[in-house]
């Protein structure tokens, strides 16, 4: 597809740990179109995070490592780029919004030094103009009194501003891709929306290509116009938003889907998936969600399925929807 911005097919990142080589993620495909929001989702160690680590070359080595695989940014591979090269990507073309602002920001620099940096960096601009181009940056993510807050340390900072300036800084050098890893987690509900919406604004007027990571379907359903579910490190399921919330074909996706609160009919009790996320590489054979799948087969506990189009554009990693339940 031409407007394929970035494709991730095969992705394998293992681990070392006291257990041997653990894939956290293991075989995920995953494409963003430009301007497009792509939402992934899943429970907690499924590889969300660890993905969006991979795409920027920031997984710690050791212990970690890009087993195999290939991540295509613009046709470029980013698997095999020297680290010089992605430090021009990073920050100009690629921008990350980490899960925990006030962790993802250096205490002992100003949020204006912070934002800054990377402009100056990549755009060579002089210390008045950097300035300048941050207090305007500071302004249109919706920081009241810029001129202020641009000499004041993250420790003076609400947890929705830090967000805030997260976001400036991710956005400064106006990016092609952004990677927003729980952009909303610890914020209060009227935070979150006015972080979701200024994304979608800034996505809107400026057509950078967002990766939304969430375990928040409601978020998916306002943001996204795909979505990608993942499950103890693969993709199970992807497709546009209306075709997953109206005809989810993988399990795992209909009983994440199954445990949304619904207000329109009454519930004595809240629905949840029956036992637990496996431990990276527990399973070696089949499917991994089979152990905790009330329609699994003999076939669902020997053999992994593909990820196969179900229908137009929207991809399915299950034997029941593959047709080949008896084969």
């Amino acid at each position: 597809m031409k407007d394929v911005l970035l494709e991730i097919r095969d992705l394998q990142t293992h681990f070392l740990t006291d257990r041997g080589e653990v894939p956290a993620v293991d075989g995920v495909d995953l494409y963003i179109r430009k301007g497009e929001i792509l939402g992934v989702v899943g429970e907690s160690g499924c590889g969300k995070s660890v993905t969006s680590l991979s795409i920027m070359k920031l997984i710690p080595q050791p212990p970690g490592k890009i087993a195999g695989g290939s991540i295509r940014y613009k046709d470029e591979e980013l698997t095999t780029a020297k680290e010089k090269r992605m430090k021009m990507l990073r920050g100009n073309e690629i921008s990350m919004i980490f899960q925990e602002p006030m962790t993802s920001l250096n205490p002992l620099l100003t949020v204006g030094e912070q934002i800054g940096e990377a402009y100056r960096l990549h755009r060579k601009a002089s210390r008045k103009h950097t300035r300048l181009y941050t207090i305007d940056m500071l302004n249109r993510v919706g920081i009241p009194r810029p001129e202020q807050i641009v000499d004041e340390y993250p420790h003076r900072l609400s947890g929705g501003m830090r967000q805030r300036v997260m976001i400036a800084i991710a956005l400064c050098c106006e990016p092609e891709l952004l990677i927003a890893d729980e952009p909303t987690t610890a914020l209060d509900v009227t935070i979150q929306a006015q972080i979701l919406d200024l994304m979608k604004k800034l996505n809107r007027e400026t057509g950078t290509a967002i990766m939304l990571i969430t375990h928040d379907l409601g978020v998916v359903a306002e943001m996204c116009s795909r979505v990608a579910v993942m499950y103890a490190g693969k993709v199970v399921e992807e497709g546009p938003v209306k075709d997953i919330f109206r005809d989810p074909r993988h399990p795992y996706t209909k009983g994440l889907i199954r445990s949304i609160p619904r207000m329109d009919i009454e519930q004595k009790q809240l629905y949840s998936i029956p036992g637990n996320v496996p431990s990276p590489g527990s399973i070696t054979q089949g499917c991994r969600f089979a152990p905790r799948c009330e329609h699994a087969m003999d076939k669902c506990h020997e053999l992994m399925p593909e990820l196969k189009l179900a229908d137009y554009d929207h991809r399915s990693r299950c034997w029941l929807e593959q047709g080949d339940a008896e084969g």
